[in-house]
């Protein structure tokens, strides 16, 4: 039963993603969001891939401290291999077992750590990734300064520092045994998501764009934040719907916005990808020593 209800939620999943997608692309001809991405330079397709591999390099030293943390002194090596069959399992198995489900359960079966404690680091992982979106995004407006947004730039402002004291708040009351790690898992969210700007920052120039950079920039946050959002398989459709209408808000080049949503995509599936490599042969678990 519980095996054909995952595999029922991902049907709708990919549905949704479906419909999404005919939605966008019904108002945007595929063909012209093509020709856009086909145009693209090489070079620069070269180092966002390259930055990207970055991104999740740094993401797994990050998710490794919180392991660390709750006992589990894996390798990087080891958490690294793990950390790509993850990325595999969420993006091209949704209907069976999740990436994050699987680490937890292997983690729990080969180290006896409490799955609660295990479940909570992996949750944090995530979070401290949502925040760094949430809180680079609303520097991206401030720095954009739309018209409208001038009442409220101040309490913007405000409200930004505001939420880094109340996530350190709810870090230590919700998770007390990670908080030791508050501080690292942060600094190492601020590069993930720093590098991730590098990426779409150097895919816009494979797109050859000129004009509108921080715009388009804040739109690849924001798409990232609704990617998070379990409703759609690895983000698909999510992405493209935000940025169609986060385009026409800005006043952006709509086929670009969409090539870019499409780019990111490809170079994540391409990453994802050879974590199929562990599918078959299994991570081992190798410890640090003391």
């Amino acid at each position: 039963m519980g095996n054909l209800r995952k595999k029922g939620i991902a049907l709708l999943k990919l549905v949704f993603s479906a419909l999404l997608l005919y939605f966008v692309f019904r108002r945007i001809p595929f063909r012209d969001v093509w020709d856009t991405v086909r145009s693209s330079q090489l070079g620069y397709l070269a180092l966002a891939l390259l930055f990207f591999c970055i991104s999740k390099l740094v993401a797994a030293f990050r998710l490794n401290r919180y392991f660390r943390e709750i006992g589990i002194p894996l390798t990087e090596k080891a958490n690294g291999q793990l950390y790509l069959l993850g990325m595999f399992y969420n993006l091209f198995l949704p209907g069976g077992i999740g990436g994050d489900a699987y680490k937890g359960y292997i983690l729990h079966r080969e180290f006896g750590t409490r799955v609660r404690r295990v479940a909570g680091v992996l949750l944090l992982d995530r979070l401290s990734g949502l925040y760094l979106l949430v809180f680079y995004s609303g520097v991206l407006l401030l720095w954009l300064a739309p018209e409208w947004l001038e009442p409220y730039a101040v309490w913007l402002g405000l409200g930004l520092i505001a939420s880094l004291a109340l996530y350190w708040w709810l870090h230590g009351r919700l998770f007390p045994y990670a908080q030791p790690v508050f501080w690292h898992a942060l600094s190492y969210s601020a590069v993930v998501q720093a590098a991730q700007l590098v990426t779409a920052y150097l895919l816009l120039q494979a797109l050859q764009v000129d004009a509108g950079t921080p715009a388009y920039l804040l739109l690849f946050l924001l798409s990232s934040i609704a990617a998070v959002l379990p409703i759609t398989i690895g983000g698909i459709g999510s992405r493209e719907l935000l940025f169609y209408y986060g385009a026409a808000w800005f006043g952006l080049d709509e086929a670009t916005a969409i090539g870019l949503s499409m780019e990111f995509f490809i170079i994540t599936a391409l990453v994802s990808l050879t974590g199929i490599y562990f599918h078959f042969r299994k991570p081992a678990l190798h410890l640090r020593e003391a």
